[in-house]
């Protein structure tokens, strides 16, 4: 980088390529300045870019989700604990959840952000400033953070940060997070998108190819599973990292390169994967409301809202005989037990207080 500077300098002023006597490489180019500061630097000033534009895909995603929890928000469905039967909810509510959880990892970005802006240039070689005049330090951080519009600052102790890996890993493990629960959404919408005849099938999701050249008609959520499959090298990377940090020995951690490729794979990687989960998976989404609808009825996990009224040892006892019957709640505890009034379960089980629980008692 240096002679490559030099060289454009000397064209610049009118010499040749190699007149190092005009401009020198060392001498003038790398005046004041090391490795061990202006690689990392730059690696910060990168990554913070990155991370900014990672944070962008992150946030039209969530916005893909907040946009499709309006849209299913009274479409009323099962909520499922331990992949049992719960309690009802709706779509729009687990949608909205996923929007959430989308929102917190953007927060943690930012924060992860604000530690990489802290850079080391002007710290030279070990971190003392040898070579470089008095007061560089602070006069290149404030030029570099005009030129670039990045609010960096002068770490406050030059030594520890030449040798401090600590912000690589706190984003390495923030990104891991973020994979994570991407990756835990995907498994979500492929369980509820499952089947279509022997499945869950309460969402479809868009249909991207044929899924077998052997089982006719068959589509798979390969959106899902690519994105999936993203978060799995993003784990891994992580501990690459962590590793990669740990090396680090006395003034310097001459495992930078490898953290800088984790990082920057993990965020490129990620960044596309979220990308293509928003524009190819989510906003296409439809919901299968008469199924959810039937779903939630039929359950047996619907006898918890009779508890107020009829106590736990009745609930358990009308659960158990649905379960071993075959019957509905309704059926056992209206027509036959007649232990609630139609009219009582009408209130209990109306759309409305299915997607705003209240309190019903007697």
């Amino acid at each position: 980088m240096n002679e490559v500077i030099a060289n454009i300098a000397l064209e610049i002023l009118g010499h040749k390529k190699g007149e190092y006597d005009f401009v020198h490489p060392n001498n003038h180019v790398n005046f004041s300045q090391s490795t061990n500061d202006a690689y990392p630097t730059a690696f910060r000033l990168a990554l913070y870019r990155k991370i900014e534009s990672f944070v962008a895909a992150l946030e039209a995603l969530q916005q893909s989700f907040a946009d499709k929890g309006e849209e299913f928000k009274r479409v009323l469905k099962m909520g499922r604990t331990q992949l049992q039967d719960a309690v009802p909810m709706t779509l729009g509510a687990e949608f909205h959840g996923f929007s959430t959880t989308i929102k917190e990892d953007i927060q943690r970005l930012n924060e992860a952000k604000l530690l990489i802006s802290e850079i080391n240039m002007g710290a030279t070689a070990i971190g003392t400033s040898i070579n470089a005049p008095e007061g560089y330090p602070p006069i290149v951080t404030e030029h570099l953070r005009n030129l670039t519009g990045i609010p960096v600052v002068l770490a406050e102790d030059l030594i520890e940060a030449t040798c401090d890996t600590g912000a690589y890993v706190q984003l390495s493990g923030v990104m891991k997070r973020s994979a994570i629960k991407v990756s835990k959404i995907c498994n979500d919408l492929r369980l509820l998108s499952s089947g279509p005849r022997t499945g869950i099938n309460e969402i479809n999701l868009p249909r991207m190819q044929p899924g077998s050249s052997i089982m006719p008609g068959k589509v798979n959520p390969v959106i899902p599973e690519v994105v999936n499959q993203t978060a799995y090298y993003v784990i891994g990377a992580d501990m690459t990292v962590t590793m990669a940090a740990e090396a680090g020995q006395l003034q310097l951690n001459v495992m930078e390169p490898v953290i800088a490729y984790s990082l920057f794979s993990s965020l490129t990687f990620m960044e596309n994967a979220c990308t293509t989960l928003t524009n190819k998976c989510i906003t296409g989404i439809t919901a299968n409301e008469e199924i959810c609808a039937n779903m939630v009825m039929n359950s047996v996990g619907i006898v918890t809202a009779l508890n107020p009224i009829l106590g736990y040892e009745e609930s358990a006892s009308i659960a158990k005989e649905a379960l071993s019957t075959g019957k509905s709640i309704h059926e056992i505890s209206v027509l036959e037990r007649k232990l609630i009034t139609q009219a009582k379960w009408d209130e209990i089980f109306s759309i409305e207080n299915l997607i705003n629980p209240k309190f019903i008692n007697s």
